[in-house]
């Protein structure tokens, strides 16, 4: 392979890194500009050597080139495990572990000489990432599931009406339990809730508290 190709091939896994890195950077993710960039081009340099061995070291120049491209693949899986982190109940860098897999299978890509490929396939990704973000949070907010624990006195009914206002706001119970003391005739009720991101919770305690008979009210994230 001409020496003017490979270097090429190296300066254009250097952009297509850099372009998803920023992407990833901008938003504070912890595989960013640096570590896509080192992905891509350590991808493209690995298919780069999968080409060039065997008509170096092989006499009838007939080795596999995608043997080492295979080993790219299933070892970036590594990578991307290490990006993903659990918070509570929510999954934090999924997208980045994504993003890590698919630059590596860009830097794979320009290093075949795939460079037309490449582009439209960098081209689609920033469109998911860049312009689908707001779509899907639009039509799929994020949601945390949460315990909404209430004590209260007085009406028997409460856990029926506590119900209404919280589906009326939009959110999904998942369950309720009910615990009543005896002694001094206080119940309480806890539901586990699915709360969108754009949930105004003061909004929905003081719906909640307008029931009547509440004494106390706690929302607590589910762990």
């Amino acid at each position: 392979m001409p020496f003017g190709v490979a270097i090429l091939r190296l300066a254009l896994s250097l952009a297509a890194g850099g372009i998803l890195g920023f992407e990833r950077a901008r938003r504070k993710q912890s595989a960013g500009l640096r570590t896509h960039i080192l992905i891509c081009l350590g991808s493209t340099l690995l298919m780069l050597l999968s080409i060039e061995l065997p008509s170096r070291y092989i006499a009838n120049q007939m080795g596999d080139p995608g043997r080492i491209a295979a080993q790219v693949v299933s070892g970036i899986g590594f990578l991307g495990a290490g990006s993903i982190i659990r918070l509570g109940n929510t999954i934090k860098g999924l997208t980045t572990a994504a993003s890590i897999w698919f630059v590596a299978a860009i830097g794979l890509a320009i290093g075949a000489g795939m460079y037309v490929p490449a582009g439209i396939a960098l081209f689609f990704s920033l469109f998911a990432l860049v312009v689908l973000e707001p779509v899907e949070r639009w039509f799929f907010p994020a949601e945390r599931l949460k315990h909404l624990v209430v004590t209260y006195s007085g009406e028997i009914n409460f856990p029926d009406a506590a119900r209404v206002v919280i589906e009326e706001m939009g959110l999904s119970v998942h369950s309720v339990d009910m615990e009543k003391n005896l002694k001094n005739g206080e119940s309480q009720v806890r539901f586990l809730v699915g709360v969108p991101v754009t949930t105004d919770t003061n909004r929905l305690c003081s719906l909640i508290k307008e029931i009547g008979g509440v004494e106390k009210l706690d929302i607590k994230e589910k762990f």
